[in-house]
């Protein structure tokens, strides 16, 4: 709290006027953080054509929201050694929970309608899964060196995509 307190030219006391603790204060970032990234997630989907079109804009959405805000984001979502998980204190709140919802059934809805009734049971399982593709390989290139191996931020919201649309198979076929 120190740390963040000289970060904003003031003191601790006042951040713990606010927020009780470090918990406290990455609860209430967390609330507006996520609640901020569900509407550009939402927003960039609306204006798609087609489920894969809204899960490009979903992806490259987050992606753009994680990469400007790179330590608000390590700040609301990882954890840090020897203290309580921030998804702890953002769990707690609701909003985590919320926030998963809301996406599952951003990306459900669409599918939904693409797909059919009959194929409810994908629906309900795929949505989740995507949302850990998305979240774990998208953590790994923020926190992959800049280089002329890194893709840029579009690249790699087009191949997460084409990952979730289409599997490995593509890329394993053509490296035989």
């Amino acid at each position: 709290m120190e740390d963040i307190a000289s970060a904003a030219g003031t003191s601790k006391s006042v951040f713990y006027r606010y927020f009780r603790d470090k918990a406290g204060l990455q609860q209430a970032m967390g609330e507006v953080v996520l609640g901020q990234m569900q509407r550009r997630m939402q927003e960039a989907a609306q204006s798609a054509q087609t489920p894969r079109e809204g899960l490009f804009a979903m992806v490259s959405a987050y992606l753009q929201m994680a990469e400007s805000s790179p330590h608000v984001y390590a700040f609301i979502t990882r954890l840090t050694p020897g203290e309580a998980s921030a998804q702890d204190a953002i769990a707690a709140s609701g909003a985590l929970g919320n926030f998963f919802e809301q996406i599952t059934e951003m990306i459900a809805t669409p599918m939904r309608e693409y797909l059919g009734k009959e194929k409810e049971a994908v629906i309900v399982y795929w949505p989740t899964a995507a949302i850990g593709l998305v979240r774990n390989a998208g953590e790994m290139w923020l926190g992959s060196p800049a280089g002329s191996g890194k893709p840029d931020q579009e690249s790699m919201a087009a191949q997460i995509t084409d990952w979730l649309c289409l599997g490995i198979a593509p890329a394993l076929k053509t490296s035989t």
